[in-house]
Formats: C-alpha cells, structure tokens, sequence
C-alpha cells in the first residue's frame, strides 16, 4: 500500500490500516479477508485473482466478510486511487459493501 494514499485517504477522514500496521505482511491471503471480516474492514487489493477466488470461495460457504475493493496493479495514480475509492466510499455504506466486490475501473 502506497504510503501517500494512505496518508491521504486518513487525512479525508477515512479509518485506514494496512497489512503493515497490523502484523500481517507475510500472512495468507485468506487471512488477510479474515481479519477484515473480523474487524468491520474492506479490504483493498491488487491481488485480484486470488482475492476474487477467495470471494467466491467464501460466497459458496456462507462465510461473512466486510467487502473488498480490488484493483490493476500500477494502473492508477495514487490521486486516480484516492478520488476513486473516496467516490466509492461516498456511494457504498459499510452495510451495502458487506460480502461485496467492487472494482476501483468502475468508479472512475
């Protein structure tokens, strides 16, 4: 996670950890999706084919998890990012986003 987006997305009043600040840089991805689900937080990602199967996985079990917003890796500036997920974040509430995906191309 770019630490300028971070830095921004907070300063825009969103609440915002990353893998890093909770210890979770070298875990699996599905707990990753776990801990998000855990806490109340959308997970945001460039990791979309795994997290997109993961999604899947967990819609075919009934599993809860708060939503996660996937991403093309390198596609986005961090000022396309940031006016995109604050557009989404804008739109979506916590409640419409649970066991939901959204792709950051859509809110452009």
């Amino acid at each position: 996670m770019d630490r300028a987006l971070v830095r921004a997305l907070r300063a825009r009043g969103l609440d915002v950890v990353t893998a890093f600040d909770e210890g979770m840089i070298d875990q699996d991805d599905d707990l990753h999706l776990d801990y998000a689900a855990k806490h109340g937080r959308v997970l945001y990602s460039f990791n979309r084919g795994d997290f997109y199967q993961l999604h899947t996985q967990y819609l075919k079990h009934g599993k809860k998890r708060a939503g996660i917003i996937l991403a093309h890796q390198q596609h986005y500036s961090v000022g396309d990012q940031l006016r995109r997920i604050l557009k989404l974040s804008a739109a979506k509430s916590a409640e419409e986003m649970e066991n939901w995906i959204e792709f950051l191309s859509a809110w452009g």
